[in-house]
């Protein structure tokens, strides 16, 4: 068997510390239209997501988040990666739910909610721009978030909190929500993070549950090398890094590159291709 990514827990449920991200998937690449485009164009059948899905698994990260209910050419794509491997992948949804303290928005609500289920989530993160609303500052409350969570373990779910503002974690902490996981964006560039990198890490390394870090890379703006050693050497061992690839290679390099982080060693990869090799540079292998 091949070296398997170590483990945690969130409520009962094991993760692995890595998690599959799916906006290289989706189409979210955070970098332009044409970009976007390419990736939906890559992946529109489903049968595309077994080749980097089934690297994942051979490694044993098996845990994927996603927007997965609204997404039902990944769902399919996951079923037919876990029948050609006889792996199940542990599915994090993170839905855009509609906030609005009427009659028809917690309808809605609960329909979206019951849809991330009916794809076989087990852990239901209520989306970052839905849950912000909620917050109110100067009382430090997440206001109605009890009517949502209660909607997740209805469904048969685990709750928690897509927190790229910090005070989701802070708050939810203090008050003691019934969440048992977050969401935060956590990179050595700062990119999108709504304050400086040292406090994030503060704020991560205080939770009262795992955290579910996220754009290690800021979105391809610095490489694996950098992301993966700074990430997991900063975060907790309950914690976990979210990694969307484009390809099974892309997934094998940093299956890779993130096993050295953890195990103090420069990773056993292949160096950066030039036109001309014969540099300094470039290193010779």
């Amino acid at each position: 068997m091949l070296k398997q990514f170590p483990r945690t827990s969130v409520d009962g449920i094991s993760l692995s510390r890595m998690l599959i991200g799916t906006n290289g998937f989706l189409g979210f690449s955070h970098k332009s239209a044409a970009q976007d485009a390419m990736l939906r164009e890559k992946f529109s059948d489903y049968k595309a997501y077994y080749p980097v899905l089934s690297k994942f698994l051979e490694h044993g990260v098996d845990s994927l988040m996603g927007l997965c209910g609204d997404n039902p050419g990944l769902v399919s794509g996951i079923r037919y990666t876990e029948e050609k491997t006889g792996k199940k992948i542990h599915i994090i949804d993170t839905p855009g739910i509609n906030v609005d303290d009427t009659a028809e928005g917690r309808r809605e609500a609960q329909v979206k909610i019951k849809r991330c289920a009916d794809a076989g989530a087990e852990i239901c993160l209520i989306h970052h721009s839905r849950a912000e609303q909620l917050v109110n500052k100067n009382k430090q409350t997440i206001e109605r978030l009890g009517d949502y969570t209660d909607m997740i373990r209805e469904a048969g779910m685990v709750p928690g909190l897509s927190a790229h503002m910090p005070e989701l974690v802070v708050y939810s902490d203090q008050n003691e929500y019934d969440v048992e996981t977050y969401i935060q964006i956590y990179n050595p560039l700062g990119f999108l993070m709504q304050v400086e990198v040292e406090y994030i890490a503060k704020v991560i390394h205080n939770a009262k549950k795992p955290v579910m870090t996220i754009k290690p890379f800021a979105s391809g703006r610095c490489t694996p090398f950098v992301g993966f050693n700074f990430v997991l050497n900063t975060i907790r061992e309950c914690d976990m890094v979210t990694v969307g690839v484009m390809s099974r290679h892309e997934a094998a390099e940093d299956i890779e590159i993130a096993f050295a982080a953890l195990e103090r060693r420069y990773p056993d990869i292949e160096g950066r291709s030039s036109p001309n090799k014969d540099q300094a540079a470039f290193g010779k292998k």
